[in-house]
């Protein structure tokens, strides 16, 4: 059963903020369960708090950092602390300031988790509670588009593309964990380019900003001295961002993000459509059950999903070449199944195909398709020692591409059953949208004995 934190004692932070220049004084205060992540500001006469919650975000604000606030109040750049707060699985925490904007320190997250890490994390005597989806979220606006998907784990899968010679794309995808964090996402710094300076600091923007607390890039390379701390330690600084703003959810989050070119103000959209569709997840059990069927956001009880280990243990197929990641079985009906692949833009076929434009292969598409056909005639118990095979390919039709972020969902339908051959139809979706059909036939041969 996990439990709500705080802080065992509390710690400080200070210097100067990135964009208003203002020199400030972080206190970190332990809180009680239920409290949440509030920042107080201690230099006005009230003190009044802000919950850090999309809520109180201030969308319009949320260029180059993201901005909360309570009537004019206002706290800026607080993503780096609620990056820090989320990966290190802090559910309340009071967060005093003497000034309108935490300190930028070294242009990463680092500081803040070590003073964190350093002040000791406390379990509390109440439940943990999670944000869950059981659908998918899609959110676009502009160039970005993010996607959530239901996971039983906090994924992250991002890629950001410039008009820049020096930093064109940059794609990466893993688990947020405290260990992650702290290792691969925690020490990468924020960046902008050469070219951005006067502009931002003309807008009152990076008025704290230099080298030692900003990667600054240049058409050829990056000005700082000190060299970059990962190869594509700009996607990782933007995955930290985006830990961040989702923490804004108000709890912690189960699900695989998809994220292509994110920026606060948009993650801020997509954390708003996000808490429209979640539910809430106590010690494992889904606390509105019962309005989400309600909404028929849960499957029908004669419905088994398959998870992606239960998927490996009944076909062989192995990375690369596993093209499905979970499989829905219908047990009322078993001559249907439906399949689910998140398309990450670190699937290597996108290296080849087409580099500057991916587009998931065609013929990959209709093997999932099979593969989903596989799952659920394997997944029967008289099939346990088998393996399916092509017979043949009809009917194929491709009529929209599929890039990286999007979701496949593939429907599988048997067309006529033999026992050990059969024909299917296969229909993989985007979004509602048809995007590829096909018929195909196999066959079903015991497995060879070692």
């Amino acid at each position: 059963m996990a439990k709500q934190t705080t802080i065992q004692k509390e710690a400080r932070v200070e210097g100067v903020g990135l964009h208003t220049g203002n020199r400030s004084i972080v206190m970190f205060k332990p809180a009680p369960a239920g409290y949440g992540i509030k920042f107080v500001r201690t230099d006005l006469p009230e003190k009044p708090e802000i919950e850090a919650n999309w809520e109180n975000a201030v969308t319009g604000m949320a260029v180059r950092g993201s901005v909360i606030g309570k009537g004019n109040v206002r706290i800026h750049t607080i993503e780096h602390i609620m990056a820090s707060c989320c990966a290190l699985g802090i559910d309340n925490l009071r967060i005093e300031i003497n000034n309108n904007e935490p300190p930028i320190l070294d242009g990463s997250a680092k500081i803040f988790a070590d003073t964190l890490i350093k002040a000791g994390i406390k379990e509390l005597d109440a439940q943990r509670e999670y944000l869950i989806i059981t659908e998918p979220v899609h959110f676009e606006f502009g160039k970005t588009k993010i996607s959530a998907y239901p996971s039983d784990k906090f994924e992250i899968d991002c890629s950001i593309g410039f008009n820049h010679p020096f930093l064109r794309h940059q794609q990466i995808s893993l688990e947020v964990s405290k260990e992650i964090f702290c290792n691969e996402l925690g020490s990468a710094r924020t960046f902008c380019f050469d070219y951005e300076i006067e502009a931002l600091q003309q807008n009152g923007l990076a008025l704290g900003g230099s080298l030692d607390n900003a990667i600054v890039v240049a058409p050829d390379g990056i000005h700082n001295k000190e060299p970059l701390r990962f190869d594509n330690e700009f996607v990782r600084h933007k995955v930290l961002d985006l830990i961040g703003d989702i923490y804004l959810a108000g709890k912690p989050v189960k699900a695989k993000i998809v994220a292509d070119k994110p920026g606060h103000q948009n993650n801020i959209g997509f954390v708003k459509e996000f808490v429209k569709k979640a539910v809430i997840q106590k010690d494992n059990n889904t606390t509105t059950a019962e309005a989400a069927m309600d909404s028929g956001q849960t499957a029908a009880a004669t419905e088994r999903m398959l998870s992606h280990e239960e998927v490996l243990k009944i076909i062989p197929h192995r990375y690369p070449f596993i093209m499905i990641d979970k499989v829905k079985i219908n047990e009322a009906d078993p001559s249907k199944a439906t399949g689910y692949k998140c398309v990450s833009g670190n699937e290597g076929f996108f290296q080849g195909h087409f580099p500057g434009a991916p587009i998931m292969p065609g013929v990959l598409i209709v093997e999932a398709m099979a593969q989903t056909s596989c799952v659920m005639f394997l997944s029967r118990p008289e099939m346990e020692n088998c393996l399916a095979y092509f017979m043949s390919i009809d009917n194929v039709k491709f009529r929209k591409p599929v890039k990286p972020g999007d979701y496949l969902e593939l429907k599988v339908e048997i067309i006529k059953d033999s026992g050990r051959r059969g024909k299917m139809k296969g229909q993989a979706f985007c979004e509602g949208k048809l995007v590829t059909e096909a018929e195909f036939m196999f066959v079903i041969v015991d497995k060879e004995a070692k």
